[in-house]
């Protein structure tokens, strides 16, 4: 056995992760192992289709176990979305390797980018960020090296280095490898090689276009933000300004700017545009928003997981399960989880309350309580 571990979000699954999938298996992986975002994602967004609807169109199209990031990690910055996943990894304890696609596709540059990234001047990149530079764009003038620069500018090769920077802060023993991107480039609007970007297919998708022959599965539902942007903008005006303080990632009485912004905002392009400035990003303000809306606090984004939740798996997923060696319980069941510990508890009511709030983003809504009584996804 030698098991290849993918953190994925499929947002949605499409031909290119089919294609990272089989080329995984190319190079030698007889089982793959998918930790996936749940239902909301590290853009701040909620996910265009539910997570189970992923994790079949992730198993039916290669993959053999798909464990779910929770959303108190997946909503959260890169560097912290990644770390928590490696985590789930090596908690598993059944990794051989760590497979992630890249622009550039050459893992040693990648290794190069995360030791630079880890050893950048501290001092030149503050005073870089007192000029205005958000932190990526700092790094990137910060390191000085333009292959490298290239490397921290792309966007998955910017998740691939902190892949490798969370396999050194665990002690993670997987083994990490490139699988270069191929046809669409990330958010590029133009189909190449046969393959679509997948922002380009979540648009098409909630602009109601048919999108059967660009997917390799029947995707059901879909949801938008837009059909929770109002309830949102109600639970975040309930907020006091206390509550931002302690969100993931916020510092340098940022929470301030946040508070007035959701105060004056009668829209979420609003709130972002209210909030934004030349430090931070649109993605970072969306994510700031989301955790704020899902209830989500630097302490859940920094504990540990207090277990390991599996949405769906093959019998060579049962395989893994057999061989992993896991200090946290491993279930597919929330409920029975969230009835381990104080800490799993709490694990499990934002995860549970995240469902039931991305359940009114669905085009058929759902009532609460759906995640505790969901069954896995189980194929042959």
């Amino acid at each position: 056995m030698k098991c290849a571990a993918i953190i994925a979000e499929y947002d949605p699954f499409h031909y290119g992760h089919k294609y990272h999938i089989a080329r995984t298996r190319e190079l030698g992986a007889t089982h793959i192992m998918c930790v996936m975002s749940g239902d909301f994602v590290q853009r701040g967004d909620t996910a265009v289709c539910d997570k189970f609807t992923r994790a079949r169109a992730a198993l039916e199209n290669g993959a053999d176990i798909v464990i779910e990031l929770p959303a108190q990690y997946a909503v959260c910055s890169a560097e912290r979305f990644a770390l928590k996943a490696v985590e789930i990894i090596k908690l598993m304890g059944c990794a051989d390797m760590l497979s992630f696609g890249s622009e550039c596709g050459d893992i040693e540059l990648i290794k190069r980018a995360a030791d630079r990234a880890d050893n950048v001047d501290r001092a030149v990149l503050s005073s870089l960020m007192n000029e205005g530079y958000s932190y990526p764009a700092a790094l990137t003038r910060a390191v000085d090296d333009k292959e490298i620069s290239e490397v921290l500018s792309s966007p998955n090769d910017i998740l691939a280095v902190e892949y490798i920077r969370a396999l050194k802060k665990t002690g993670c023993d997987a083994v990490p490898f490139a699988v270069r991107r191929r046809g669409a480039m990330h958010d590029s609007d133009k189909e190449k090689d046969g393959f679509l970007s997948a922002s380009e297919i979540r648009k098409r998708i909630r602009r109601g276009v048919d999108v059967f022959n660009i997917l390799p599965y029947n995707i059901g539902d879909s949801a938008d933000i837009s059909r929770i942007e109002t309830a949102m903008l109600a639970v975040l005006r309930g907020l006091d300004k206390d509550s931002f303080s302690k969100l993931p990632d916020i510092s340098n009485g940022a929470e301030n700017r946040l508070y007035r912004a959701i105060r004056e905002a009668d829209s979420l392009a609003a709130l972002y545009a209210g909030y934004k400035s030349k430090r931070t990003t649109l993605s970072s303000a969306r994510r700031l928003v989301m955790c704020a809306f899902l209830g989500i606090t630097r302490a859940d984004a920094d504990a540990a997981p207090a277990y390991i939740r599996v949405l769906g798996m093959n019998g060579r997923g049962k395989e893994l399960l057999s061989a992993a060696n896991c200090p946290v319980a491993v279930d597919t069941s929330l409920a029975r989880l969230s009835r381990l510990s104080d800490n799993a508890l709490r694990q499990a009511f934002l995860q549970s309350r995240a469902r039931d709030m991305y359940a009114l983003a669905l085009k058929k809504r759902l009532p609460c309580g759906t995640d505790l009584t969901a069954a896995p996804i189980i194929l042959p």
